[in-house]
């Protein structure tokens, strides 16, 4: 393959990768105290994949990053999630952060908007402490994932089957530890969302707030 050849190819390639999420909608359900980059680089992949992605969140207006132990960015709001409606994505992400996943949690409408996801068998990833929104939905039963080590015995008690992973895939359920994993994480949320919606999950527990 000749010089002219090989960029030819690498173009084509590019331009692949870049539209193999034409026509999806994401949303990135958040609250105010997220991980700065465990928002920033999946959405950022997304786009680059050639989905369109809309920040959901509890705020009006913006949502206010953390990081290396401080506030930093803000990120403007698309929709409130008390007027987004679950139906019109198909994919959702939840970034981790402390503060951020401990808040929607106690918010019924993050806890319904997640839990659309799961009941139709839409793909969601969570990384970090992400997934201990999906606590709330009661839908974690026999589920494969991973996480934060700190949430795990949460997780345990959700039902949900924990192991020590970089990334973990389970039905369309994408989950991952920490900023560390985020390369598999980007990579095998794109793939599930790729493959559109997967068996729909039947609530086992009951919300526990």
């Amino acid at each position: 393959m000749n010089q002219f050849h090989a960029i030819c190819f690498l173009q084509t390639k590019k331009k692949f990768f870049m539209a193999i999420l034409t026509g999806k909608k994401v949303a990135i359900l958040t609250e105010s105290g997220f991980e700065e980059v465990e928002l920033t680089s999946p959405k950022k992949a997304l786009e680059d994949a050639g989905a369109e992605v809309e920040i959901v969140s509890p705020q009006k207006e913006k949502v206010k990053a953390w990081a290396h132990g401080h506030w930093s960015i803000e990120l403007s709001v698309d929709v409130n999630v008390g007027e987004a409606d679950p139906k019109d994505y198909d994919a959702l992400m939840i970034p981790g952060g402390v503060l951020n996943p401990d808040k929607m949690r106690m918010n019924d409408k993050c806890v319904e908007f997640a839990q659309h996801f799961l009941q139709e068998g839409k793909p969601v990833a969570a990384i970090c402490h992400g997934p201990q929104l999906l606590i709330e939905t009661g839908m974690l039963e026999g589920r494969n994932m991973t996480s934060y080590s700190s949430i795990k015995t949460d997780l345990t008690n959700a039902g949900a089957l924990w192991s020590d992973r970089e990334v973990i895939v389970d039905n369309g359920l994408v989950t991952s530890r920490s900023p560390e994993d985020l390369e598999a994480f980007n990579k095998k949320m794109i793939e599930e969302i790729k493959e559109g919606q997967h068996s729909p999950v039947t609530k086992t527990l009951a919300p526990t707030h």
